[in-house]
């Protein structure tokens, strides 16, 4: 099988068009730094949302860390049991009854034992939580401090349905994820985390992520100090081009080319990258409907990269047209006391977003084109977090704005004293919302989407902006 794989790298090598596009891609991507080298004493932690995504993006870091003898366990916040459309192609019939979204999230599970016992991994060193899939974003937003769960509409399911995992009959409520998240990171203490992307389309990888960031604050002090990798999955028309390409590097998207994202690439030998190929085969139930998909990123590296936190510094400045936004378009320099940075732009059509705070606003800033206009629309999410507060009380905030009207929710209620003011201009519209109502935070978790009426036009992954 390897001498049959090193041949195809070879032939796609000698490709004239394939050439060129590898010596671009390799002149490209050589001036991204290598991720540091593993040690025996690490002790390597990937939480996967789903099964198949720890082999996907992280099959490569399983193998250099095993082969240096580090510790390595995997933590699946899901068993993704909601592809329907996978297990109708896997299994050639509709799958309507409950107990057959069970049956799917015990098959992927037995695709991810296998697939990583072939990497090398024990099953005790995998930890199945079973939360629903494609819900746990929903669970992180709307549903703390309930005493009604989330309810998955598909799978009419609303706790831990699989006997053998270890939150078996847990509640979908926030509490029972960051608190079965927290317990591995004090049980494991590790100090390397491998964890899906904040920018991510997928709602489970980006959800996986925020839970990540709550539960390092809460064990601020209890756990060793340690460094987080985040890798990316799911992004528009990434990676291209799709099926199997072990001859190019996996770049990150052009989309992100210029942010502020520190990328690391880890290359892989090929005989690493060949036995990734063989365990993202393993999830047979996932590859007959998205082969083209999955082995598009067994290429000849792996990629992560994390954006810096925002650091807004109180401003005494009363009047708005005098607030000093932390510019989305480019790296400045420190002007008036204010560290300037790139938070992320909404890049179509040169649409900006920048941040700003007084002592009674947090304030976001988008500009747009005249084109726009009034058909322009904003989703924003916005998640305190406070050391003096636990964070199942703070609030869960979406700010919903269309043209010059808004609409604020916290949680799953409409909040219509929220105090937040929206100010719809020709090319710029500012949101000024109040911090007491944020909960005073010390950082918040912000995304937004924008909208051109109904038509999706760009979103800017979750940021997480220091207040304090």
């Amino acid at each position: 099988m390897l001498k049959k794989r090193a041949v195809i790298y070879l032939f796609l090598l000698l490709l004239c068009g394939c050439a060129r596009v590898v010596k671009q891609d390799l002149a490209h991507f050589a001036a991204l730094p290598e991720l540091e080298g593993f040690q025996e004493s690490d002790r390597v932690l990937i939480l996967a949302p789903h099964p198949d995504d720890e082999a996907i993006a992280c099959a490569g870091v399983i193998q250099q860390a095993l082969k240096s003898g580090a510790k390595v366990k995997i933590v699946y916040l899901t068993n993704g049991d909601h592809n329907e459309l996978a297990f109708i192609v896997y299994e050639k019939r509709l799958t309507v009854r409950q107990g057959e979204f069970v049956h799917m999230g015990t098959v992927r599970q037995q695709e991810a034992i296998k697939a990583m016992k072939f990497l090398g991994l024990t099953e005790k060193d995998l930890v199945f939580l079973g939360y629903p899939d494609y819900g746990t974003f929903t669970i992180f937003s709307q549903y703390w401090q309930t005493q009604k769960p989330f309810r998955d509409l598909l799978t009419r399911i609303s706790s831990v349905p699989y006997k053998d995992n270890p939150s078996y009959q847990a509640p979908y409520v926030g509490e029972s994820i960051l608190s079965d998240l927290e317990k591995q990171l004090q049980e494991y203490q590790p100090n390397k985390i491998f964890v899906s992307h904040p920018a991510d389309v997928n709602v489970d990888h980006k959800s996986l992520y925020l839970f990540l960031q709550v539960a390092l604050s809460d064990l601020a002090g209890k756990i060793p100090a340690l460094k987080v990798y985040p890798y990316l999955v799911h992004c528009v028309n990434w990676p291209i081009p799709r099926h199997y390409h072990p001859e190019l590097a996996l770049n990150p998207p052009d989309k992100f080319l210029f942010s502020q994202i520190h990328w690391l690439r880890l290359g892989l030998s090929f005989a690493e990258l060949d036995k990734k190929y063989q365990a993202i085969m393993f999830y047979r139930s996932q590859t007959q409907s998205s082969a083209f998909y999955l082995f598009a990123f067994a290429r000849e590296n792996e990629l992560f990269g994390d954006y810096p936190a925002v650091d807004l510094k109180t401003q005494t400045l009363s009047a708005d047209k005098d607030v000093s936004y932390l510019d989305s378009g480019q790296m400045l320099e420190e002007q008036e006391g204010l560290t300037r940075v790139d938070p992320e732009t909404l890049a179509y059509d040169k649409i900006q977003v920048s941040f700003a705070r007084n002592s009674k606003y947090f304030l976001i800033r988008l500009e747009k084109p005249k084109s726009l206009n009034r058909n322009f629309r904003v989703m924003v999410y916005l998640f305190g977090y406070s050391k003096h507060t636990n964070f199942s009380a703070m609030p869960k905030i979406r700010i919903i704005t269309a043209g010059n009207k808004l609409k604020v929710f916290n949680a799953r209620k409409q909040s219509l004293d929220s105090g937040t003011v929206l100010d719809f201009g020709k090319n710029a519209l500012v949101l000024k919302v109040p911090l007491d109502f944020l909960g005073d935070p010390d950082y918040l978790l912000c995304a937004l989407k924008g909208y051109h009426g109904n038509l999706p036009v760009d979103a800017v992954g979750f940021r997480k902006i220091d207040l304090k």
